[in-house]
């Protein structure tokens, strides 16, 4: 490379560059149709990359060298969809389907019904959005009607252009999945390094798009099909025109779509591509069946759940015969105790299943599952095994009943089955199978608020056994931090100043960060307002206990069973020695502050916070944060795009205030 360039030539030579890369993305993983070696490609990123590095001002956020960040994430924030991303009705045989167009035809006689038929894709819905022409933000579907922000991870799909040739705000749907070549490759990096085995496609790709490491990825090769457009507020006349308006823009599709001029038509490509399903490198696991017309879809509108004008029509359930060769018993990161039956490895569709979740004991007690026996397995809708019964003629003498563990299978610790409940839990928050998600757990923003503590530094922590359980936090040193990776002097200096302020965090923030059951922040400000020391608390009686408001029975059994067990004893123990908290201030009486006694909800997107910080904001100053809208709130917070909360609001009478006011009201105006 010339050291001699002005910036005026790195910037004709770079944007030259970015246009060849763009160009070469979009024949590759768009087009289908590459037109140079992935080497080649490689080169042309790396020859961007390192010209940027000469000439930093000259780096965009939309260049394709910034797919991948340089930071591991934090952690993921909510976001709300301007629209609900509602999911579909399922239906299995041809006689429901005629009857989903029955319906149709009795909310709208005498119209001509026109569908578009897509491949039902086996993935993860995300919604993506366009400011200005760029790429600027990537929810996952979440409940519908919330999902997490997962920008970064998305940005490292090659598929997903970060310009387009369009300025208005612009938003796509579809799904993000993950292709079989791409499946089998992670699962045998994984099994290389000991790691759990992904179950299928899916599980993969949720897993990938979950990574706090946008590298980790990236290398992932997750793909996506966009089906659905807006621009601004405005939609397609029709889907088939969605689509075509998404390659219009040079977004990836599916190619494999019809547009049908009858049910009939519908019928024909779901009987063509249940035959053609295993030519796919991807899961499907059924054809999405919509009404062509948004009109007529508008007319439909909606149940409670489901789009009236869609459905999706699924592939009969595919099944197979093995041979349970094990169960085995993993903890998860609640302590629960799942068995799993390890199988003689089995093709079902297009997979190698070698595992099966069977749920609970209660489960394999019912099914008589043993092992060595012969079972039929299913892949219902083509998602995560399971067993759906043991052929027992042919039953050997030879199998043998689980002995279900009185003791965590990893810990050793005791284990705890609440009454009604089907699930087992190891009690210990010390167990190695808990402990990362506990470390995370208290130091969180809303417990113990450790900045810099993420998952891929709890990951380093303990591989190093620098720390095997919380109170290990307080012992670590310079030099213990300084040999991490990404982790310098500074770095470690930060890290134990948050550690340390820890020690002063307010009680029902300690409470809340000890990971009880059931107990949430709310009850853990109960908790700690009423009994005033930690040590109280920790002998209260179930009497005593349930006669605080908002601690119920369940709350309070829960209770005192974390505090009798041995190894939480001893976590009070240490963490008093370690000289934190035990006590509630006085200064920590909400009355005294500024929102005390008042409750609050959030509608919209504000400038200045995010929905997190805002309710911490809310709470830190004395108020209720609460996600609905009811007669008990008082201000609802009005931020941009609005949902259904502020016509809610209107309807009550309840107070509407926007984000300037709100911060005035809390002191930061």
């Amino acid at each position: 490379m010339q050291k001699s360039l002005s910036l005026k030539q790195a910037s004709q030579k770079i944007k030259k560059l970015r246009e060849e890369i763009k160009r070469h993305e979009k024949k590759y993983y768009i087009d289908n149709d590459p037109q140079i070696s992935d080497h080649e490609f490689d080169l042309l990123v790396k020859k961007l990359e390192e010209l940027e590095k000469k000439f930093p001002k000259l780096i965009t956020p939309e260049s394709p060298s910034q797919r991948v960040g340089e930071q591991p994430l934090e952690g993921f924030v909510s976001v709300q969809h301007r629209t609900p991303m509602l999911s579909l009705d399922n239906c299995y045989s041809l006689e429901e389907l005629r009857e989903f167009e029955e319906r149709i035809q009795k909310l709208i006689p005498s119209q001509k019904i026109e569908y578009v038929a897509e491949l039902k894709i086996d993935g993860l819905g995300i919604s993506v959005v366009y400011r200005e022409g760029k790429f600027d933000q990537a929810v996952t579907r979440g409940d519908g009607l919330r999902g997490d922000d997962v920008s970064a991870n998305v940005k490292t799909i090659r598929s997903i252009p970060l310009e387009i040739k369009n300025t208005k705000e612009i938003e796509v749907r579809g799904e993000i999945y993950l292709p079989f070549m791409s499946f089998e490759k992670i699962n045998k990096e994984r099994e290389k390094k000991g790691e759990s085995l992904f179950a299928n496609p899916r599980n993969a790709a949720a897993g990938s798009l979950r990574t706090f490491d946008p590298k980790e990825v990236a290398s992932r090769r997750l793909d996506l099909f966009l089906y659905y457009i807006f621009i601004g507020r405005e939609e397609m006349p029709t889907q088939w025109e969605n689509l075509k308006m998404l390659q219009k823009l040079d977004f990836k599709t599916n190619p494999i779509a019809r547009h049908c001029t009858s049910l009939d038509e519908v019928i024909s490509f779901y009987e063509e591509w249940q035959e053609k399903r295993d030519s796919l490198d991807y899961d499907v696991d059924g054809v999405v069946v919509k009404v062509n017309s948004t009109k007529q879809r508008n007319l439909l509108g909606f149940t409670a759940k489901f789009p009236r004008w869609a459905i999706s029509f699924k592939f009969p359930a595919r099944q197979a015969t093995t041979r349970v060769k094990d169960i085995i018993i993993q903890v998860g990161r609640t302590g629960a105790l799942t068995p799993v039956a390890i199988l003689e490895p089995v093709q079902l569709s297009g997979i190698t299943i070698s595992r099966s979740t069977l749920h609970n004991e209660d489960e394999i007690k019912r099914k008589d599952i043993r092992i060595g026996d012969t079972v039929l397995i299913e892949r219902s809708g083509d998602v995560i095994p399971k067993v759906v019964s043991v052929m027992k003629e042919k039953r050997t003498g030879k199998e043998k009943k689980l002995a279900w563990p009185s003791s965590c299978p990893v810990c050793h610790s005791s284990t705890f089955k609440p009454e009604g409940e089907a699930i087992s839990r190891c009690i210990n928050p010390s167990c190695p199978a808990k402990i990362k998600e506990s470390i995370l757990h208290f130091a969180w923003r809303r417990a113990m608020n450790i900045e810099g503590l993420g998952e891929a530094l709890v990951d380093q922590l303990l591989e190093k056994k620098l720390i095997q359980k919380i109170p290990d936090l307080y012992d670590l040193k310079h030099e213990d931090l300084e040999r991490l990776e990404r982790m310098g002097p500074k770095s470690s200096q930060n890290l134990l100043e948050e550690i340390e302020k820890t020690k002063q965090r307010s009680l029902d923030r300690l409470i809340y960060a000890l990971g009880i059951r059931f107990v949430g922040e709310r009850t853990a400000q109960a908790l700690a307002s009423h009994f005033k020391n930690l040590e109280k608390l920790a002998k209260a009686p179930l009497g005593k206990l349930i006669q605080i408001e908002d601690v119920g029975p369940k709350v309070a059994e829960s209770v005192v069973f974390f505090f009798k067990q041995p190894e939480n004893i001893e976590l009070i123990k240490k963490l008093k020695e370690a000289s934190l908290n035990l006590s509630f201030r006085e200064a920590e009486r909400s009355e005294d502050l500024p929102l005390a006694g008042q409750t609050f909800v959030l509608t919209g997107s504000l400038e200045n916070l995010t929905r997190e910080e805002a309710a911490e904001l809310i709470e830190a100053s004395g108020g209720t944060f609460s996600s609905s809208v009811s007669s008990k709130t008082d201000y609802v917070v009005v931020g941009e795009s609005p949902g259904s909360k502020l016509a809610k609001a209107k309807k009550l009478g309840i107070q509407t205030i926007e984000e300037k006011d709100f911060l005035k009201l809390v002191g930061k105006g």
